[in-house]
């Protein structure tokens, strides 16, 4: 067995208690894809207390590979502007430079992701000393326009941030946080921590290649053109083959939507201690199942280009 590097990684995720399986879910997938040698201490924000039930339960991931932290941040945030459709937990990770002041860097995830590429080689060998944060730069459909005109930040140079490396050191050197967390309080804002971190940070965010975040859009044929004003036909690729999965808009637990198959395959190999703390949904488990047959992939495949032609005059 190889042995552990001594320094273990801080990565920090955010969820809500009915997230519990889709965090555990995403922590596994960064297991699976990260150096063996790499150990990782998880830092996790909560909206309310975790039941200890599932604390143990998370432990069974590798309690060799993985330290566990919970902080309850209830009511922490203030009067920030929070938007219905997200969860407050969101926000949270703009508090990270005051709440951990032991780091000078940490990753930070959301919980709707699988991740496919090594988080322990991307924290190690990335120098981010003269940036804030490092991230994938989204790209910008034609529609996003004029919302980035309003926030000040240029198309192309808009991030998402469900996926940073954080340069806490900077950030708390620079007060950011107080900064960040009243810019946040503006109700035009679309999605507050994410706009006001584009907003204040712009600059200072070192752009990551598109596998490591790869949203919706980068995964559908129609947006493909939009993609390659700002990315390559190389990256393109990458995201197919081994792109970080971050499920924005629909959830593959809720409905079927892009790269819907790989996300339940990692659900099915969590200990089946984390699987008994939540009841799949029936269809879309039972739509998984059958995907994973052959007439199954063929007729979904179907249905998928037959809709891309008519919707989107795509083959």
């Amino acid at each position: 067995m190889q042995a552990l590097r001594k320094e273990a990684i801080p990565l920090v995720v955010a969820f809500t208690p009915n997230y519990f399986v889709p965090a555990a879910t995403c922590l596994y997938s960064i297991l699976e894809h990260s150096d063996p040698a790499a150990s990782f201490h998880v830092i996790c924000l909560l909206t309310e207390a975790l039941p200890d039930d599932m604390k143990s339960a998370m432990e069974q991931l590798d309690s060799g590979r993985l330290t566990m932290r919970y902080i309850n941040l209830q009511g922490k945030l203030g009067d920030i502007y929070v938007v219905e459709r997200y969860t407050v937990a969101a926000s949270y990770r703009l508090l990270l430079p005051d709440l951990l002041p032991e780091y000078n860097k940490v990753i930070y995830v959301d919980c709707d992701m699988v991740v496919r590429n090594d988080l322990a080689n991307l924290y190690y060998k990335t120098d981010i000393a003269d940036y804030y944060l490092a991230a994938v730069f989204e790209a910008s459909l034609d529609s996003q326009l004029d919302y980035l005109d309003h926030l000040g930040v240029k198309a192309g140079n808009y991030i998402n941030s469900g996926f940073l490396l954080m340069n806490l050191a900077k950030l708390r050197a620079d007060g950011m946080v107080e900064k960040l967390l009243h810019a946040a309080k503006k109700p035009y804002l679309q999605f507050p921590d994410q706009d006001v971190l584009n907003q204040l940070c712009q600059g200072k965010i070192l752009g990551l290649p598109p596998y490591y975040n790869s949203i919706r859009t980068f995964y559908l044929p129609q947006y493909k053109p939009v993609f390659l004003r700002y990315y390559t036909e190389a990256d393109w690729q990458a995201v197919q083959q081994h792109g970080t999965i971050h499920y924005t808009g629909g959830k593959p637990w809720d409905t079927f939507t892009v790269q819907f198959a790989i996300w339940w395959r990692y659900y099915e190999l969590l200990p089946e201690v984390i699987r008994n703390k939540w009841k799949p949904n029936k269809r879309m488990y039972r739509l998984y199942k059958i995907s994973n047959t052959g007439m199954g992939r063929y007729c979904l495949h179907g249905l998928q280009q037959l809709v891309r032609r008519f919707k989107y005059g795509i083959s």
